[in-house]
């Protein structure tokens, strides 16, 4: 008999509005690999190689994303290897998780003009774009949290200071507290933008920065920082706080700093045509951010193989599910396999 616990209403619905959401910008990214010239002034832009790779890489994307969403409906879903699950959807809710709060962030401080940013893309591109990330990543965000209650209920059912034999303790003090160290010094140098200040950046810049683009550095100064702080206090392993509540932090935190790091990264090295050309202290903000984000993430990963000793935690009820569901629960072993 196979006892996999079945997806719920809730976690159905979260999967098929994040698949709904991915279906405009896969059609977008089919289009240009295939030489159409739609939501482009310039028809020789998306000819460019650079571009041409650009597009294949963010249509794979979010294909493993869609790929993801529809595992967490199935059965099969929960058979997976830990890492293939966690590893994509730490890094797409790294970046999603900026999107989804800065959009209407940015909309509400800018209005329309938020997408009139100029260049080869035409700005409903931009509308339908971001709109379809804001409804892939709060759907993927949902379905995956409903996802891992089901799979690794321990997550949810201990507190921070459970205890559980740990055989790389002390490394992970060591990679939490540089951590928190370099993501203070991330966090500062983002605020000072964020308040005006233009040290460190390109004049053109500076003089381009807008109310958004404040708002959208104090938001990954702040995000970076909290991530430090949570990962000491999982690590440390101490209190009765629920264990997931730190954990969130940290996920998003390090998310972003790695995911957005790594995209920075690409986008430098391959001198991609939408690059702002952006050198210097900022290029070298997003490296320390992707090697930190990077060594967070490795720091979490031995701290939830650690934990997944615990046995028999019955999975908490996904409230969207009714009364007549109760009887496909049973016991889960929450363990990353």
């Amino acid at each position: 008999m196979n006892d996999t616990p079945r997806a719920g209403i809730g976690r159905i619905t979260a999967a098929v509005v994040a698949i709904a959401a991915m279906l405009p910008y896969l059609t977008l990214k089919i289009l240009w690999l295939a030489g159409s010239p739609i939501g482009v002034t310039d028809p020789e832009f998306m000819d460019d190689s650079v571009m041409v790779g650009m597009n294949a890489m963010t249509f794979g994307m979010d294909a493993v994303a869609a790929i993801l969403a529809l595992g967490f409906t199935m059965r099969w879903g929960m058979r997976l290897p830990a890492w293939l699950v966690l590893l994509p959807i730490w890094v797409g809710t790294g970046l999603l998780g900026v999107i989804v709060v800065m959009t209407p962030l940015g909309l509400l401080l800018q209005g329309a003009g938020l997408f009139e940013v100029g260049g080869p893309i035409e700005p409903w591109v931009y509308v339908m774009v971001y709109g379809g990330f804001i409804g892939q990543g709060v759907g993927l965000m949902a379905a995956f949290v409903l996802y891992a209650r089901d799979r690794w209920p321990g997550v949810f059912a201990t507190a921070v200071g459970h205890p559980y034999p740990s055989l790389t303790r002390s490394f992970q003090r060591v990679v939490a507290w540089g951590a928190l160290l370099v993501t203070a010094v991330i966090a500062a140098v983002r605020f000072f933008w964020a308040l005006g200040g233009r040290g460190g950046l390109p004049p053109r810049v500076a003089d381009a920065m807008t109310a958004a683009g404040a708002v959208q550095q104090g938001l990954k100064g702040l995000l970076a920082v909290v991530a430090g702080v949570a990962l000491v206090v999982l690590v440390r392993g101490r209190g009765r706080r629920p264990f997931w509540q730190p954990l969130v932090v940290a996920w998003l935190g390090s998310g972003s700093l790695f995911g957005w790091g790594l995209y920075a990264m690409i986008v430098t090295v391959t001198a991609a045509p939408l690059s702002a050309g952006v050198t210097g202290l900022p290029d070298l903000l997003e490296l320390f951010g992707l090697l930190t984000g990077m060594a967070m993430g490795m720091c979490g990963a031995f701290l939830l193989a650690e934990r997944s000793g615990v046995r028999d935690v019955q999975p908490a009820q996904q409230p969207l599910e009714s009364e007549d569901r109760d009887g496909d629960r049973q016991a889960a072993y929450q363990g990353h396999r």
